[in-house]
């Protein structure tokens, strides 16, 4: 069954880029500002009802950052859920940097299980599931997606690094951070900081390309999901600053501060 969702996910996912770089490309964002003071495009709204319509093929209930927030009170019962981000890292589409996301998760009994995150401005998609965590580049659509899946590579891949690399956020970086980053150059000889926007800050830690990704600062659920559930089928970790797994579905959806990590 795993596979069959895994399917209908990442079908959603390409029927929803398809979209976002349509609107990409045209460059009429329609840029409205959230009541969190968050931009909000015609694409992510476009991408929000493509994944929906496709999801609901699964009968499982949607979690999605520009669908309707059911109250806990009904949650509570959902012992499986999609938790989707139609663009992650909205600021950087605006700015076409290229470095946002789509990205869909299954969670089951508040854990992800399934995670497909997928850059299409960088054709570069990420997914993982109980059968591994995969990297595949130079993919523009499904049929490139299909005709290339011999390339994936599995995560996490030869770590060729000689420097500590801590990634960064390139639209938060808080106080906090700029003190881990510090600490972490006074303990150790060599230490470098990439930027990056959206989830593709949590797959380069899956990826092995980066040691640690420090977010001392405010995520919500749909923020981290998918890249959660690729990071726990490749061997890394997202650990709230108890040391405990971060965990889905919670009665108050915003994410305690973290560190995910190898």
């Amino acid at each position: 069954m795993e596979n069959q969702y895994l399917e209908i996910a990442i079908n959603a996912t390409f029927k929803a880029a398809k979209e976002v770089m349509s609107i990409y490309r045209d460059g009429s964002f329609d840029v409205e500002i959230k009541s969190d003071n968050s931009p909000l495009t015609r694409a992510d709204k476009a991408a929000h009802l493509i994944i929906k319509k496709e999801l609901e093929k699964t009968g499982i209930p949607i979690l999605s950052e520009e669908g309707k927030h059911l109250p806990y009170e009904e949650r509570k019962y959902w012992d499986k859920l999609w938790i989707v981000d139609p663009i992650d890292g909205t600021k950087e589409f605006i700015k076409k940097t290229g470095e946002f996301t789509i990205n869909i998760a299954l969670v089951e009994n508040q854990k992800p299980i399934m995670g497909i995150v997928y850059a299409p401005a960088l054709k570069l998609i990420y997914w993982g599931s109980q059968a591994g965590s995969y990297k595949l580049s130079e993919v523009s659509n499904l049929a490139d997606f299909e005709s290339n899946l011999e390339e994936k590579q599995r995560l996490p891949l030869q770590d060729q690094k000689e420097a500590f690399v801590i990634a960064a956020s390139k639209s938060h970086l808080t106080e906090a951070t700029k003190r881990f980053i510090d600490r972490k150059r006074d303990e150790l000889f060599d230490v470098e900081v990439i930027s990056k926007g959206s989830s593709l800050k949590i797959c380069m830690v899956a990826e092995g390309a980066v040691d640690c990704y420090p977010r001392f600062g405010a995520t919500m659920e749909w923020d981290t999901a998918a890249g959660h559930a690729i990071c726990r089928n490749a061997g890394a970790q997202i650990l709230d600053l108890n040391q405990n797994p971060l965990v889905y579905n919670k009665i108050d959806l915003r994410n305690a501060e973290f560190l995910c990590k190898n």
